[in-house]
């Protein structure tokens, strides 16, 4: 059974096309409205296995704000879709990723509860066009809207490039953990409760 979704969602400051493939083969087609941020959703993809096609229009001449928040929010919901009752699936991920002199823990929980913690020193305040206050507004949005518990801690690093990427891999790296098929499951939702929804 394919594990996608694709969903459609405008607002008075944005407009967002986004199709996601959790069993995919790494696959990007961005357009988000920030070079930068295209680049780790890109790095995103690839490092999780996850195919995305995602195009959003939105008001950047304000700011990426509420761009950046609501692929959060899209890419959020299209997770949830696509996970279905959360059957089979492993639940818990997590990695310490090396991203050059940057180093990233990243622990997520398919637990039916949206919560972010967050632990990042990042010195740039811009890289590029990119404010990186957004990091934590993008992850935020993803995983209130897709019912993940997620924990994100630099361990080092001092170059904010090195450092973001490497929570965009990690997080990837933990994700595709956490949704990956347990073959022993047998149908059995990973929780006593009988649910995670």
């Amino acid at each position: 059974m394919s594990r996608s979704a694709s969903i459609n969602r405008q607002t008075g400051e944005t407009t967002i096309e986004l199709q996601l493939n959790l069993d995919g083969c790494g696959k990007a087609d961005i357009c988000s409205g920030n070079g930068f941020f295209d680049h780790m959703l890109e790095l995103f993809a690839h490092h999780g296995g996850f195919d995305i096609k995602l195009l959003c229009t939105g008001d950047t001449q304000v700011d990426f704000h509420h761009s950046c928040e609501d692929i959060g929010i899209v890419l959020g919901r299209a997770f949830s879709q696509a996970l279905g009752d959360r059957a089979d699936i492993s639940r818990y991920g997590s990695i310490i990723l090396p991203m050059d002199e940057a180093l990233i823990i990243a622990a997520t929980d398919i637990s039916g509860r949206g919560m972010l913690v967050y632990d990042l020193q990042i010195p740039a305040s811009l890289i590029g066009s990119f404010d990186t206050e957004l990091v934590k507004e993008f992850w935020l949005a993803f995983t209130r809207e897709a019912g993940i518990t997620m924990h994100i801690k630099q361990l080092a690093g001092e170059n904010s490039h090195h450092i973001v990427e490497g929570v965009f891999k990690s997080v990837s790296r933990s994700l595709a953990a956490s949704v990956k098929i347990d073959a022993n499951a047998q149908g059995r939702i990973p929780s006593t409760k009988g649910t995670i929804l």
